[in-house]
């Protein structure tokens, strides 16, 4: 299952990202943000890539491997958005009939995107689930 992370902002100009040639769907400026921040704490990521839900990178660290995805729909009145971060762990099949290698409720990868979205200023309204 899926960690999600939400939260609003002003700080990523949706105008400004690379068309999503799937669906119109903004996420690239919170992977790009995320991305520096990631690569800065060791983990190796991938450029943003589009998907029909928004934009996703691959996130490796020392023993595993993530899909990050965000996506941001701008319902609140301009320029806010409100962003969704989703955090998938990836699993062998093996690993998956297994039960093993589960995406546990204190992954080190979720508390660190959590703490880095905890600590912006400019990030309201921060909502954490994790569905392990």
């Amino acid at each position: 299952m899926a960690h999600l992370i939400t939260f609003a902002s002003n700080r990523f100009d949706i105008s400004k990202e690379e068309p999503n040639d799937i669906n119109p769907i903004a996420g690239q400026g919170p992977l790009n943000w995320l991305s520096t921040r990631l690569s800065s704490a060791g983990y190796r990521v991938t450029e943003p890539a589009t998907e029909d839900w928004g934009w996703y990178i691959d996130v490796k660290g020392q023993t595993s491997t993530y899909l990050v995805g965000a996506s941001g729909e701008p319902e609140r009145p301009a320029p806010d958005v409100d962003w969704t971060v989703q955090i998938h762990k990836s699993r062998s099949l093996k690993d998956k009939i297994m039960g093993k290698n589960k995406h546990s409720a204190d992954d080190p990868l979720t508390a660190l995107i959590e703490g880095f979205v905890r600590e912006e200023p400019d990030f309201r309204d921060i909502h954490v689930e994790k569905d392990a």
